[in-house]
């Protein structure tokens, strides 16, 4: 599968500031294409350090149907949504935080209401000697990709995803590098997603009336890597959302059908009051 989404489209508007569970940013996002739900992580008030995060579940129309407790499961920088044979639903998100990120990746069955902690769920470490591991699941390919660093340095790696549920971490498909996702260092990362033979990562900071001011529109880049080489395909500014107040760019996840394409996540409102949009680059 070497479909690419290309980079360099205009994105438009899919959803527009939608309110979640907690008046926290939203983190990261996934699709369950198969029952049209949107699940979105967001890290709960206070809950940085400690790794506790809040797992909504919405419709298609952004509509909140329901949330639940992760606690001491990470900071929700990815995510993603497996659909099984059997007609489960498994939500992937990373685990076992420490210094507010997961040091392993997990998945588990959204219960609206409940709360989980890692005593309730099996964790992976499939990776030894790394940290900070974050998942990202593509249903179009049947694969899982974790982040993951190791010596400080981030990196990718993808397997089959049958493979991976089976705790088969022998085989990758491919570990790579994590090329720059903004020509500034400095910049935070804020997220990614597996589609194919593609990766596309999301970096930027929110509005800053000195740093990062609004007339010049943001800071946010998008880019994707060539998982099969390594290599960073296209690397853009984008000014999806710009009009947002505040506007930080956060996550990005891949929808394969219906109205396909890349969708990126922005956090907008005052704080303690944030709402998120997701703008959409049509699959070609």
């Amino acid at each position: 599968m070497t479909d690419r989404i290309a980079l360099d489209v205009s994105a438009k508007r899919w959803l527009k500031e939608k309110a979640l569970a907690e008046g926290t940013v939203l983190q990261s996002f996934a699709f369950d294409e198969v029952h049209k739900h949107l699940y979105v992580l967001q890290v709960r008030p206070g809950g940085g350090e400690s790794g506790h995060l809040r797992l909504n579940k919405l419709d298609y129309e952004g509509e909140l149907l329901g949330s639940m407790k992760l606690q001491g499961f990470g900071h929700g920088v990815s995510m993603g949504v497996q659909n099984a044979a059997d007609g489960k639903v498994w939500i992937w998100t990373e685990a076992d935080a420490k210094g507010g990120y997961g040091q392993g990746v997990t998945r588990f069955r959204f219960a609206d209401g409940a709360t989980r902690t890692g005593a309730d769920v099996n964790i992976r470490k499939p990776i030894p000697a790394s940290i900070n591991n974050q998942p990202s699941v593509c249903m179009a390919s049947k694969r899982i990709a974790v982040r993951y660093r190791v010596k400080g340095k981030p990196r990718y790696r993808v397997w089959d995803l049958d493979a991976f549920v089976a705790r088969d971490y022998a085989d990758p498909v491919a570990d790579i590098a994590q090329p720059e996702a903004h020509p500034d260092q400095r910049i935070p990362f804020q997220g990614y997603a597996l589609y194919g033979d593609h990766i596309y990562q999301l970096a930027g900071t929110a509005y800053d009336a000195e740093a990062n001011p609004p007339a010049r529109f943001g800071n946010a880049y998008v880019s994707s890597i060539d998982i099969t080489t390594g290599e960073l395909v296209q690397r853009l500014r984008t000014e999806a959302g710009r009009s947002l107040v505040f506007r930080e760019p956060e996550g990005v996840a891949v929808r394969a059908k219906g109205e396909a394409g890349l969708f990126l996540g922005f956090a907008s409102g005052a704080a303690g009051e944030r709402r998120f949009s997701l703008y959409r680059k049509p699959l070609a």
